[in-house]
């Protein structure tokens, strides 16, 4: 990729970051690697919200989360995980995964 589409990309990923720590109260932030996909910024803000973003590399995702207003953590360790707070529609859709229910595509 050429270096200023890198930044532009960098810079859109830390803009979603901040907007969604702005939105529920702080954020942290694990980069995690997907292969050749790139990797996953998976963000748990302070009210327990939680999602994620897909960047390209695992370079532009750990700049993104590094350059964002995030604690940005090693790993997805349990202190994240305990603050996740999931609703009806992921239950409802990890049960149909679970159960033989209609495919998730």
């Amino acid at each position: 990729m050429a270096e200023s589409k890198v930044e532009r990309r960098v810079g859109r990923l830390a803009r979603q970051v901040d907007a969604f720590a702005k939105a529920h109260g702080g954020v942290d932030v694990s980069v995690e690697y997907l292969g050749q996909r790139g990797a996953r910024i998976v963000l748990v803000g302070q009210d327990g919200s939680w999602g994620d973003l897909v960047a390209p590399t695992y370079a532009i995702a750990q700049a993104a989360a590094t350059s964002a207003d995030a604690t940005v953590k090693d790993a997805f360790d349990g202190e994240m995980a305990a603050r996740v707070r999931t609703g009806r529609y992921e239950w409802r859709r990890m049960a149909g995964i679970q159960m033989g229910g209609r495919a998730n595509t």
